[in-house]
């Protein structure tokens, strides 16, 4: 059996999402794997506490407020609203889901900054930033747009040159334009304070030593330690929303500098309420004292806030350092970034109103490891692997033995099973099972509990309870046979309760009582159940085509009208669109073409088609994303001579099923009303790189 184990005090978090817009499965990932581990602790006995917040301050939500004539503060209490209720969607078990606008917060940031400063830790020195002339205020590098000062390619934003890869500042811009307002940004001199960081490189030196970092982590981190560290401005000017600093009018928190303190000022909440004592887990000795625990589930985008800004602050502040940070690497669909045009850009909510939670916690769980890797949300592979494992494996076991107790046996568990040997087998099972939980082995656990569910249903398929019904004098075997099944079943539900909380707890209401983590063997024979009712049903790729088709409308540009995809998909310029036959009137508004999503595209790969006298199969680099495209331009071009030709797609054009495959979008060409010109590629000019929209 399972070995008992000391109680341990736990505090757990996510972090924050931000609060001008809804969540979407990237963000589910990471809340998902939290809630996991969090409802595997408090399953095993350990006092374990899971806090988040919205992540409520910046200009974006200050800017997002203005654009729908809201205060910021209506907007992220709506905001809030809805990631509230679509992270209980999932079942994510949060004791508290806060906010960083908060008077808690607002104290404990405030207090932070205080004793930085009073220590010594804060700088303060003026600054040259750009600044909007028109909209009064400085310019994050974010909304700052024109040439790079290297390679002279346009439309760059004010950090990077994403053509030639050059860093500078967005005053190093040539032809600068403010995207707020379009204006020319005017070097405006403001003071501003920062965060003494470098005085920490021994500290986070030490603090990269910590055998909880993940391996990639820690060499991540490190790059930072070898370049040499920075002074981190902690400061921003008015107009912002956020905190004012204390000390300082007009200037105000940075909100990476508030935004972890609010794990702080959740919690505290969360005390306030439950009456935990807050400074266990959080002050240094306190805490050393209590033997709490302290962990942070991020994204590997973010680790160098969690990683040398946070931990720094924290000793310099006396407080506790995380027990470890827990990084996992970006999600993808079908393999490629998150798409508003294809469909695959899916927020929680519309995930919810078509398929349940637990499919996506599983196919999340089965794919989750203790590293940083990415994962690939391959849809043909998740019907695939739910219907297998869930259904197919897992329920199926309860499905096949529960008939025969609820008809012949009144709905009792026999007191003697047939094969104590299969389930001693699987309960020895649950030591090598939780050490996986504990590292975030989540795939490899899942692994393990479909292997055992193999073995019950071979089992199963070796007694033939349905046979054995139907033999005179065999009515005990029949009962020990089911009994040993519907048990088995038991603790394969309870080894699978963190990952599926849904399926669980409709299991313990067909079982009769609430699982534990152990101990199923010797509460569940002889005892009542329920009668089985069907706990989940296949995945059909229908579902999946409607979550596509809904999420695809929710994308302003996706929404065209067929009338202006068939006026666009074919060889523009000429006299006669693409469209087969003679049309009526096909004129549309202005408003109707602007919907059509023009961008342009680079091709990687052109090969002709076995079979097709006119199409060539283009492999088009997008930006973020490749599409297959197939277009009749064999006549024109030999496919050596497109290989990195820059053309025009269709981006938001529906995917049209060929026999040859699946054309995801279409290129624009030009040709006379005879062809007899020839066909000629719209290409545009140099300078001019994959995913730009057209306009």
């Amino acid at each position: 059996m399972t070995t008992k184990i000391k109680p341990r005090r736990i505090l757990v978090t996510s972090a924050l999402p931000y609060a001008n817009g809804p969540l979407h499965l990237g963000h589910l990932l990471e809340h998902i794997q939290t809630d996991i581990w969090a409802r595997f602790q408090r399953l095993r006995g350990h006092e374990c506490h899971y806090v988040c917040a919205d992540d409520t301050h910046g200009t974006p939500i200050m800017l997002k407020a203005q654009e729908l004539g809201v205060s910021p503060e209506a907007l992220i209490a709506q905001v809030h609203g809805e990631h509230l209720a679509d992270l209980q969607g999932f079942n994510i078990s949060h004791d508290n889901y806060y906010t960083t606008h908060s008077e808690e917060n607002r104290a404990h940031a405030s207090s932070i900054y205080l004793k930085l400063k009073q220590r010594g830790y804060i700088a303060e020195r003026s600054i040259v930033q750009a600044f909007d002339p028109e909209k009064k205020l400085f310019l994050a590098d974010r909304y700052v747009k024109g040439s790079c000062p290297r390679c002279d390619a346009s439309d760059q934003y004010g950090d990077n040159c994403e053509v030639c890869g050059a860093t500078y500042a967005p005053t190093d811009l040539k032809n600068p334009i403010s995207i707020l307002s379009g204006a020319t940004p005017v070097e405006k001199e403001s003071l501003h304070y920062f965060f003494k960081l470098p005085e920490f490189t021994d500290f986070i030196k030490e603090w990269l030593g910590n055998e909880n970092l993940q391996p990639a982590v820690r060499n991540k981190l490190g790059e930072w330690l070898e370049s040499g560290l920075q002074e981190w401005d902690i400061s921003r000017d008015a107009p912002y929303f956020g905190f004012e600093i204390p000390d300082a009018p007009g200037k105000y928190f940075y909100v990476w500098l508030d935004a972890p303190i609010g794990y702080m000022a959740s919690f505290e909440n969360y005390c306030q309420r439950v009456g935990l004592d807050f400074d266990e887990f959080w002050d240094r000795d306190a805490a050393a004292s209590a033997g709490t625990e302290l962990y942070h589930f991020i994204g590997k985008d973010i680790i160098n806030f969690h990683g040398l800004f946070w931990p720094a602050m924290m000793h310099a502040c006396d407080l506790r350092l995380p027990n470890a940070i827990f990084a996992h690497g970006f999600l993808s669909v079908d393999g490629a970034k998150m798409s508003k045009s294809r469909g695959t850009f899916i927020t929680a909510s519309s995930y919810l109103e078509h398929l349940a939670p637990d499919y996506l916690r599983y196919y999340f769980a089965s794919r989750l490891g203790s590293g940083v890797d990415d994962i690939d949300l391959n849809l043909e592979d998740f019907v695939q692997k739910c219907n297998a494992d869930l259904v197919g494996k897992l329920v199926n076991i309860a499905s096949r033995c529960a008939g025969f107790i609820t008809k012949r046996f009144n709905n009792t568990l026999a007191n003697e099973v047939d094969n104590p040997e299969l389930l001693t087998d699987i309960a020895q099972a649950g030591d090598a099972l939780a050490a996986l939980y504990e590292v975030r082995e989540f795939g490899k656990a899942a692994r393990d509990i479909m292997a055992l569910a193999d073995r019950a249903n071979q089992y199963i398929d070796e007694k033939q309870p349905w046979v054995v019904a139907k033999q005179e004098g065999q009515e005990q075997l029949l009962h020990a046979i089911c009994s040993t099944g519907v048990i088995a079943f038991a603790q394969l539900i309870a080894y699978l309760k963190p990952i599926l909380p849904s399926l669980a707890s409709d299991s313990e209401a067909f079982l009769n009582t609430k699982l534990e983590w152990q101990g199923v063997n010797d509460s569940l024979p002889g005892t009542t159940i329920n009668k089985f009712k069907p706990l989940l049903k296949r995945l059909e790729n229908s579902s999946i085509e409607q979550l596509l088709e809904a999420n695809r409308q929710s994308s302003p540009a996706a929404a065209a009208p067929a009338q202006a995809n068939a006026k666009t998909s074919g060889k523009a310029g000429g006299k006669k669109p693409a469209a087969t036959g003679e049309s009526k009137d096909t004129t549309i508004e202005i408003d109707e073409f602007m919907q059509v999503e023009l961008r342009v595209a680079r091709i990687e790969k052109a090969e002709a088609v076995e079979g097709a006298d006119k199409l060539l199969k283009l492999t088009l680099d997008v930006g973020n994303e490749t599409r297959t495209v197939f277009s009749g331009i064999k006549s024109a071009y030999s496919p050596d001579d497109l290989q990195g030709r820059l053309t025009v797609l269709v981006a938001n054009l529906k995917p049209r099923k060929m026999r040859f495959g699946t054309s995801e979008g279409m290129v624009l060409a030009a040709s006379s009303d005879d062809d007899k010109a020839g066909i000629y590629l719209l290409e545009p000019d140099s300078g001019a790189r994959p995913g730009m929209r057209i306009t």
